[in-house]
C-alpha cells in the first residue's frame, strides 16, 4: 500500500507507554476463545475474564531500532484511518447520512475501555460502548510470526474490519444483535455471530474498493495479503493450531474461507447492498 507521506487520521488517542516501553508476555492465542464471544457482539462478560490492568506485567525499553518500527506502525494504521474515514464518509453522503467516525486507541499493555479492561492479550477489537477502536500494535508480529500473515496491509485489514464494527453499529445492526441474543438458544445466535463477523469482512472489502478507486494506492500484493489474513484469522485455522482439530459448533467468526470469500466479494463489488451475510439464519 502506498500510504507514506499521507494524511494521518486525527481521531487517535495514543495510551501507549511512555519511556519508550512495551509490555512482554500473554498473545492472542492463549486467549482467544475468551474473545471470540465479544468481537463486535459488544459483550462486556468476556473482556472481564481477561488479565486485568492492575495485574504485574513485565515491562522493557524499546530499543531505538523497536521504537522507529513501532512509529513507523502507528503512522501506518493512522493514514489507513484516514483512509476509512475518507471512503465512509463519501458512501454515507451518498446515501444522505453523515459518517461520525470512531476513535482509534492505540495502547501498549493494557488499558480500560467502556467494554471492560483490553489487554495485549485482546487484540484489536471495537467496542459500541465508547464507539472507540482499540489496538495494541504488537498485533502486527501476532499475525506475522504465529498466524501467518505478512505485509503492511494485513494490519490495514485488521483496521479496516474493525472499522466494519463500527459500521454496523452506525447501521443499527449491533442493536438488533442485542434483540436477538435475548430471543434465541446459543447454538442460533452463534451463527448470527459468525454473521456480523462475515459482514465486518464484508465492509472491509467494501473500504479497499473505495480506497483504491479514489487513491490508487492499493497494489495487487495488497489484496493477496489482505486474503492471507482473512485466512489466518478463521475459527477452523485457530482451533486447528491452538487445540489440534476443528469443532464447526464453536464457530464465532466463521471460517478462513468464508472469510476470504466476504472480503474478497466486498472489494470486488464495491456494492453495501451484497453484503447481507444474514441471509438463510434461521
Amino acid at each position: 500500500m502506498l500510504w507514506q507521506g499521507r494524511r494521518e487520521s486525527e481521531n487517535v488517542e495514543d495510551r501507549r507507554g511512555s519511556g519508550g516501553q512495551i509490555a512482554i508476555g500473554g498473545g492472542i492465542i492463549g486467549v482467544i476463545f475468551l474473545l471470540v464471544n465479544y468481537f463486535l457482539t459488544g459483550d462486556p462478560a468476556a473482556l472481564q475474564q481477561l488479565p486485568q490492568s492492575g495485574a504485574p506485567q513485565e515491562t522493557r525499553a524499546l530499543s531505538p531500532a523497536e521504537k522507529a518500527r513501532e512509529d513507523n506502525r502507528a503512522s501506518f494504521v493512522k493514514v489507513v484511518l484516514a483512509d476509512t474515514e475518507d471512503v465512509w464518509t463519501k458512501i454515507f453522503s451518498e446515501h444522505n447520512e453523515k459518517y461520525k467516525a470512531p476513535t482509534l486507541i492505540l495502547f501498549s499493555g493494557a488499558t480500560q475501555s467502556a467494554c471492560g479492561t483490553a489487554s495485549s492479550a485482546s487484540g484489536p477489537f471495537y467496542c459500541p460502548g465508547d464507539n472507540d477502536l482499540y489496538i495494541d500494535l504488537a498485533f502486527a508480529d501476532e499475525l506475522q510470526q504465529r498466524f501467518g500473515a505478512k505485509g503492511d496491509f494485513a494490519m490495514a485489514y485488521v483496521v479496516a474490519h474493525e472499522v466494519g464494527h463500527h459500521i454496523q453499529y452506525l447501521m443499527g445492526t449491533t442493536q438488533k444483535m442485542d434483540q436477538i441474543r435475548r430471543k434465541v438458544d446459543e447454538t442460533t445466535y452463534n451463527k448470527y455471530s459468525v454473521a456480523l463477523e462475515l459482514q465486518a469482512d464484508f465492509y472491509a472489502g467494501v473500504w479497499a474498493h473505495y480506497d483504491q478507486k479514489m487513491k490508487n494506492v492499493i497494489q495487487p500484493q495488497d489484496i493477496e495479503q489482505a486474503l492471507e489474513a482473512a485466512a489466518a484469522v478463521g475459527d477452523d485455522n485457530i482451533q486447528e493450531r491452538t487445540q489440534g482439530y476443528v469443532v464447526p459448533e464453536g464457530f464465532t467468526h466463521g471460517t478462513s474461507a468464508q472469510r476470504m470469500y466476504w472480503f474478497k466479494r466486498g472489494y470486488e463489488t464495491g456494492d453495501i447492498n451484497q453484503g447481507n451475510t444474514f441471509a438463510g439464519i434461521n
